[in-house]
């Protein structure tokens, strides 16, 4: 999935943002569609990381920026997260954090702040909250890309996996797994006729297809809709989970200082 020259570059570019931007990266890994298990052959290089600063840095009185941007340059698009953000949006079980800690693709993890958040995200994962995400995402996607007989092929697994991902959650009560045909084996049975037509598609996008505009598959749109009118009842009858107390995040957050700068005074 990672060209040796790409990852060679994406390694050093993130060691130019810690130079340039003084932080420490605790996480960096592959996002997108590379993770997913379907790049085009004009894919983004979709790289995600987490950070912490110095700590004086956090001790100002002025809001500050949480978020590190590279403009997308030579197919790579980098971002990443002040650590105090992410522990914010762990704590209300935010899935694009979740993901990026699943990913099967690991740029970088020199420090053991990301797999302590692995062990408690069990703890933090709400069913609700999650599925909700996943099923907007699906809706959104739904209504921009798919209508009309005419539409972008490729933005199918845009609706199909966030549904795939509402499936596992109804299931088994849990994140569900990055690559998108672990969810498509789980939800849709091999012998089914869908399957096979998500295969082929899948087959073709692997294969370097540009999957543009196309006829749209009726069979696929009528499940797509069966499913989001689904989830949307079942999204509802989750429960909230409890999940973790602010101060056992506090607390990784201090650990974390210290274990990439060795202080956590000034």
């Amino acid at each position: 999935m990672i060209d040796d020259q790409y990852r060679l570059k994406i390694e050093d570019e993130l060691a130019r943002i810690e130079r340039e931007e003084n932080i420490r990266i605790l996480y960096a890994c592959e996002s997108g569609s590379r993770a997913w298990g379907f790049p085009s052959k004009d894919s983004d290089y979709d790289v995600r990381f987490l950070y912490v600063r110095p700590v004086e840095w956090y001790l100002s009185i002025r809001e500050r920026r949480d978020v590190i941007e590279r403009p997308i340059s030579d197919m790579l698009d980098i971002n990443g997260w002040d650590l105090r953000k992410a522990l914010a949006l762990f704590h209300k079980s935010n899935p694009p954090l979740l993901e990026w800690l699943q990913s099967p693709i690991v740029y970088s993890e020199a420090y053991e702040t990301a797999d302590r958040i692995r062990k408690m995200s069990r703890d933090a994962f709400s069913p609700k909250s999650c599925m909700f995400h996943y099923l907007h995402m699906a809706k959104g996607n739904y209504r921009e890309y798919l209508q009309g007989d005419s539409i972008l092929v490729k933005k199918y697994f845009y609706v199909l996996r966030p549904l795939l991902a509402c499936s596992w959650i109804e299931q088994y009560g849990m994140m569900p797994p990055v690559p998108f045909e672990q969810l498509l084996e789980d939800a849709i049975p091999a012998d089914h006729e869908l399957h096979g037509v998500i295969e082929r598609l899948l087959a073709r996008k692997r294969a370097g297809e540009e999957l543009g505009m196309e006829p749209r598959i009726p069979r696929l749109n009528d499940y797509l809709e069966e499913q989001i009118t689904y989830f949307e009842r079942a999204a509802k009858e989750l429960d909230i989970a409890d999940g973790l107390k602010e101060e056992q995040l506090d607390g990784l957050f201090r650990d974390a200082l210290l274990e990439a700068w060795g202080t956590v005074s000034v």
